[in-house]
């Protein structure tokens, strides 16, 4: 199975694509999309949208792993992720892939086994997990640990909603 992570931002954008093969994980992509930030809102928005459809169209995920919201101090801050996130939901939705959200502690302590980890732990975890040859930005290495986060959670959250169900008396 293909999935895509998603770190959004309206300045910088981070996307990985990871697959998993048996029990190791196989890199296939990640890069960082940089829009304009002197430009308005709403092009910088424009300029994900199309670099994001183009990732998806190339690797052909069947899931996307996206951050979740989170409280911000900022509340200006915090709407513009929100744009941020609602594009990559959009283009993900459209595309037809299953999505999924996880909060930063969760992907911090998955990755790095901390939910209080510094993104450049998480950052040189992810470069051994995947075996890359260089620590990735960190917009990319974020993504491509949200991707790892799917990849390791799906089964566990699998096993869970059978036994909820089953829990009901089926």
């Amino acid at each position: 199975m293909i999935v895509l992570g998603i770190d959004p931002g309206t300045r910088h954008f981070g996307w990985g694509v990871v697959e998993r093969c048996g029990t190791r994980f196989v890199h296939h992509a990640h890069g960082t999309i940089h829009a304009d930030e002197h430009a308005p809102i709403a092009y910088r928005l424009v300029t994900i949208e199309r670099a994001l459809e183009d990732v998806v169209r190339a690797h052909a995920p069947l899931v996307a792993s996206i951050e979740a919201l989170f409280y911000a101090r900022d509340p200006q801050a915090a709407a513009k992720l929100g744009h941020a996130r609602g594009v990559a939901l959009l283009v993900c939705a459209r595309a037809g892939l299953a999505i999924a959200e996880y909060a930063p502690a969760l992907v911090k302590r998955v990755v790095a086994g901390s939910g209080r980890a510094e993104k450049s732990q998480v950052a040189q975890m992810i470069r051994v997990l995947l075996g890359l040859p260089s620590v990735p930005a960190v917009d990319a290495a974020d993504a491509l640990a949200l991707a790892v986060t799917y990849l390791q959670q799906a089964p566990i959250q699998a096993k869970e909603s059978v036994r909820s169900y089953r829990g009901r008396g089926a």
